[in-house]
């Protein structure tokens, strides 16, 4: 059976909302053993090579729950190793926006302090990677997201599946009505290869 798999954000962890909520429902459908919640490395090459030690077992047969910067990651993560991902309100270009946050943060969840520096807007770039296979995508976003521009999702991943969603915000309002579509993307492409 399919894995579902949630990446959480910038400055975020497995404690975050989303991610509690997704873990929740999982559990309520009898899904637990398929899913995971990784703790995302700060630094982005380290995500990338966590990342990479997590799905290539998987051969493939994998979705990703990406938001904000987890979309991001999971965008690169399809490319890499295949599966699907669902983005929720991702990052695009957030190499961009680093500058807003150089020097110390503290991790929303945690408290943990993690150091920005130039460089890690460079090590972004270099995981910076585009949508081949559409049929592999779903975005999600609302148009109030007061983080992160939607259109700019929207032309990322135009010819993806596309939900926009007028209001909201940058957390998505409403996000647990609709893990139960987004098992259904994970798991069609399990129903396409078996008809």
């Amino acid at each position: 059976m399919t894995t579902l798999i949630y990446l959480h954000g910038f400055l975020s962890s497995p404690l975050s909302q989303k991610a509690q909520e997704t873990t929740a429902w999982m559990a309520e459908q009898g899904l637990a053993a398929h899913y995971l919640c990784p703790s995302i490395p700060m630094e982005p090459q380290a995500a990338a090579a966590m990342l990479t030690e997590l799905l290539q077992p998987l051969q493939g047969d994998f979705c990703l729950v990406g938001s904000s910067l987890g979309g991001f990651f999971a965008t690169w993560a399809v490319e890499q190793f295949g599966g699907r991902a669902v983005l929720i309100n991702p990052a695009v270009r957030p190499y961009t926006l680093i500058n807003q946050y150089l020097g110390e943060q503290e991790n929303y969840q945690t408290g943990e302090i993690h150091f920005i520096d130039a460089g890690f807007a460079d090590k972004l770039c270099q995981l910076e990677a585009r949508p081949t296979d559409l049929s592999r995508y779903w975005l999600l976003a609302q148009t109030e997201d007061e983080v992160l521009d939607y259109r700019d999702a929207v032309a990322w991943y135009a010819g993806c599946q596309q939900t926009i969603l007028p209001g909201g915000d940058h957390s998505f309002i409403g996000y647990p009505e609709w893990l139960a579509s987004i098992w259904a993307f994970a798991c069609s492409s399990k129903l396409k290869s078996s008809e």
